[in-house]
This record gives structure tokens, sequence and C-alpha cells, in this order.
């Protein structure tokens, strides 16, 4: 029997870039506004956050803006991100704090999923920082230039301690970590049973549009190039859809984010 309670999506920050970003080899000279989101499930044994969006600090403040997106190798404009949108105001609003936060599951390390550990750190959270194997190996490898090393660390430049996980496992009874890479090396999605209703299976970067799901569309970043191994996992997703009747969610389609409840109305 699944323990999940309720879920909320949080919209943590907005990004406009060009759509060849979310789908591979398509939209060139397309530019799209797309959600960063991160997710909070409330469960019968505590609070489990899957992706924690972008620092809040490097977009905010000039000098910090500058080195990272302005002068990096990314190439893209650094996101919008408002005070309302940072994690503990959205925490704030249901009566919690971070540190009722019991366990973040890092879906994988670039900057718009994971940026915002430092944040939920300084404000006092203590949560375990689940993580694949195979995503920090090759964040240590530093090919990817989405992974910031700093976004890794506590103020004092303290290495964050994960607790790193091979393949896939049940996070609780009803919440279950699924195995998709391809947009990265150990890219994780998470699948879902609330108590009412369908399933929830939260794509990650596995698919950020519903064209990606739709058209079997690899996303436009991919780990060492490997498309058929993104594509293969859009089709394990779309068949675990299948088997157990759960909702897709993609996770970086405003379209489809706007037709979902408006934050603090929960999923249940």
């Amino acid at each position: 029997m699944t323990q999940v309670r309720k879920l909320w999506p949080l919209l943590t920050a907005t990004h406009r870039y060009e759509k060849t970003i979310s789908t591979y080899n398509r939209g060139h000279g397309e530019f799209i506004d797309a959600p960063i989101l991160a997710y909070l499930i409330e469960t019968a044994n505590g609070r489990i956050l899957y992706d924690v969006g972008c620092d809040h600090r490097k977009i905010n403040d000039p000098t910090l803006r500058k080195r990272f997106y302005e002068d990096s190798a990314l190439g893209m404009a650094p996101p919008r991100m408002d005070e309302e949108q940072r994690i503990p105001h959205h925490l704030a609003r249901l009566g919690l704090t971070p540190a009722d936060v019991d366990v973040i599951l890092i879906g994988h390390l670039h900057f718009d999923h994971a940026g915002g550990l430092k944040e939920l750190r300084r404000c006092g959270c203590g949560a375990e920082i689940h993580l694949q194997f195979d995503e920090k190996e090759a964040a240590d490898t530093g090919e990817d230039i989405a992974v910031w090393g700093d976004d890794l660390t506590d103020d004092a430049g303290t290495p964050l301690q994960f607790k790193l996980q091979r393949g896939e496992y049940s996070v609780v009874p009803g919440v279950q970590a699924i195995s998709t890479p391809g947009h990265t090396a150990g890219h994780m999605s998470m699948w879902i049973e609330l108590p009412k209703g369908p399933p929830v299976l939260l794509a990650g970067d596995a698919a950020d549009l519903e064209e990606n799901i739709a058209e079997e569309i690899a996303p436009g970043g991919l780990w060492r190039g490997n498309e058929a191994q993104a594509i293969d996992s859009i089709r394990k997703l779309k068949a675990l859809a299948q088997e157990t009747d759960a909702w897709i969610w993609p996770n970086h389609d405003m379209t489809f984010y706007n037709r979902l409840h408006t934050f603090p109305q929960a999923y249940e």
C-alpha cells in the first residue's frame, strides 16, 4: 500500500531558451519559455523533494550571474527566479521549513535541478540526498558543462554528502526511483502512487516536453551523444505508464504545467 499522501509541483523559476535544447536537432531558432520545477511529496514516513531548482544567488547576484551564466560556456541567459519561487518560500506557504524535508532525490546534477541544494542547506535542511552513482561519476569527469561543482558544496566549500544509489529502488512504498539515462549518465525519473487517482510518473529531463513523449524525440542535451539510450528511456517511461495507468509529467513544458493544479493545491 502506498505511503504517499500528497504531491505538489513547485515552480522554482522560468527559463527562455532555444527549443533545440529540449528537442534533439529540432527547434533551431525557435525560443520557448520553460518552467523549472521541483516536486514535494508528503508521505506517511516524511517528506521527499524530487529536484531542487537553481541556486537563487547565482541568478540574482550580479557578480555570480556574470560568472556562471554570462561568462560561462553554457551559452544561455540565466533563468528568472523570483523571491516567491524559492523552495523555502513554497514550504513556508504550507507551514513548513526546509528542516521538514527528510529526503531529496536529485534526478540529475544539472544546475537547474541541483543548484538549490546549497540554499536548502543554508536554511537548515538536513535531508538525506539521494543520487545515482553513475551520475556522480560522470559529473566528476568535468565533461558536462551544465554540472557546476559549486552547486555541490555548502557555503564553506565542503562537498555535500550524497547517498549514492545503483539502479532502481523504492524510496518509500509508493515512490519508486526509475532509471532513465541518456540526457545524463545516471538520470532518474520517479513513479508516485497517489492515494486517489492514477499514479504520476515524473519524467524529469528524460522528457522535457509532451512532444518528446508523443514523438519519441530525445532531449537536446545528451550524455556523450547517446541519442538511442535517451529514446529507449522515453519508451521505457511510456511502457511503465501503460502498465500502471500512470500519467507522465514532462519537466519543462509550460503548456503542460499550466494545466496542473495551482499551488498550494495538491494532488492526492
